[in-house]
């Protein structure tokens, strides 16, 4: 059963809308007992270990391949991947950012420098990579900084997280033919980054679109997306 907390903020209108930060949630660093000299570079500070009971995704099966995308809301970028064929699952989580075991009212309080995300495994013998990033252009809104469609802040920013040098010129390309395209007028800025350790979310949030279909639908239907997708890919783009 989901807790009340959760259960109130998986009803409003929203894919994550900020939710107040639980006491004693957020470890602090310790201060230094001393203090550097003018020459002594100050060392790097550790990750903060959130604590949010998350764990990083374990090594993918053999024969599957990985996919790191950042769109939005996760809800809605799992339920696009995984309806194509050669797709074995898409993992919502969090990826991008320096802390620990992020949770999800971390995230969405804008308490990380974490994205919303989705681990997509594949089968690359039935799908290509290059196919996942046809269908993750058609998906997100390359053109917002830190906001997707009716979702705001920094974990709702558009990113590719590649896994090898294949994967990141893949990207790069990708990217050069929809700026090529004339799809957009403003400029894209979407990120390609390497991938980073993934986090997977909370176990409510994974099929969110099977589990809780009013929820997702009462969400999905007003973020923006319909009316932003096919304004730019056509009258009938799915959304």
């Amino acid at each position: 059963m989901i807790k009340p907390l959760l259960a109130s903020l998986l009803l409003v209108a929203s894919c994550n809308r900020a939710a107040p930060q639980p006491s004693g949630a957020s470890p602090t660093h310790a201060t230094a007992d001393h203090t550097p000299t003018a020459n002594a570079p100050a060392a790097p500070a550790a990750p903060v270990d959130l604590r949010g009971g998350t764990e990083p995704a374990p090594s993918p099966p053999a024969g599957l391949a990985v996919a790191t995308f950042a769109g939005g809301c996760f809800w809605c970028m799992e339920a696009a991947f995984e309806q194509i064929p050669g797709v074995r699952d898409a993992v919502s989580g969090y990826t991008g950012g320096a802390e620990l075991h992020p949770g999800y009212e971390q995230v969405s309080n804008h308490g990380t420098g974490h994205a919303e995300a989705i681990r997509v495994l594949y089968e690359p013998g039935r799908v290509t990579y290059e196919q996942l990033l046809h269908t993750f252009w058609r998906r997100i809104e390359p053109t917002a900084t830190d906001r997707a469609f009716s979702d705001v802040g920094h974990q709702y920013r558009s990113a590719i997280f590649v896994h090898s040098p294949e994967q990141r010129a893949a990207a790069e390309r990708s990217k050069r033919e929809v700026e090529a395209s004339g799809v957009f007028r403003e400029p894209i800025v979407t990120a390609i980054e390497d991938a980073p350790v993934f986090w997977v979310a909370e176990d409510y949030h994974q099929n969110f679109y099977r589990t809780h279909p009013d929820r997702y639908n009462a969400y999905h239907e007003h973020s923006g997306r319909r009316e932003f997708l096919r304004a730019h890919w056509g009258e009938s783009a799915p959304y």
